[in-house]
């Protein structure tokens, strides 16, 4: 009788062990999906640029306004270098920050020997532009619009080539140093100093 008992719990273990194997998913993936599938629709959320969590860059153009001093309050450029020059305090470091950040710095810089207690405003009058290359009409640099997606990045291209790969395409982050694919459809944003690449289809 113990042989017996012992025979069937060997029995059920082997069985518990093969359904976890067969129900357990490879390290980096998500559901079963492939990893290149999964890490791709991660990225697709990209921060919504109109949101308080955009980080500033080189050609985003900035209304800064300093309340009561209409001579420190004007528009302005983030260079190529992610500086701003502004009145009294010279350059600043704006790239990376976001527009909040900017003016928590600004106000501090102010109030260090030139204002008591700064009330300042920054806002994101413009974006940065997008470029689009490879199989498209028109590839080149565009400027960025609100709720920009590849399909109307596309349209904004003049549409595909003949030659066009349409349900994929390949998009480097402006804070990214390398491109990752992405469905090539109408909720895969594209955000401001993206560059993005319609790959050519294979016959």
């Amino acid at each position: 009788m113990l042989s017996n008992w012992l025979l069937t719990g060997c029995l059920t273990l082997a069985l518990t062990g093969q359904a976890l194997a067969q129900t357990a998913t490879t390290p980096g993936q998500t559901g079963g999906q492939p990893p290149a599938f999964a890490a791709s629709s991660a990225r697709v959320g990209a921060p919504d640029p109109t949101a308080g969590d955009y980080r500033l860059g080189s050609g985003d153009k900035l209304r800064i306004i300093v309340f009561g001093e209409d001579t420190l309050s004007g528009e302005f450029f983030v260079s190529s270098a992610g500086k701003i020059e502004f009145p009294l305090i010279g350059g600043l470091d704006a790239g990376g920050l976001t527009a909040r950040e900017l003016q928590t710095l600004i106000a501090s810089k102010l109030s260090a020997g030139y204002l008591k207690d700064p009330r300042v405003s920054a806002e994101v009058l413009s974006y940065r532009p997008f470029y689009i290359l490879g199989e498209v009409n028109k590839p080149g640099e565009y400027p960025f619009t609100s709720g920009l997606t590849v399909q109307k990045a596309v349209a904004t291209a003049q549409g595909f080539t003949y030659r066009a790969n349409q349900k994929r395409a390949f998009i480097k982050r402006a804070d990214d140093t390398v491109e990752h694919p992405y469905k090539l459809d109408s909720t895969t944003p594209v955000q401001p100093g993206d560059t993005v690449r319609i790959i050519e289809r294979y016959f």
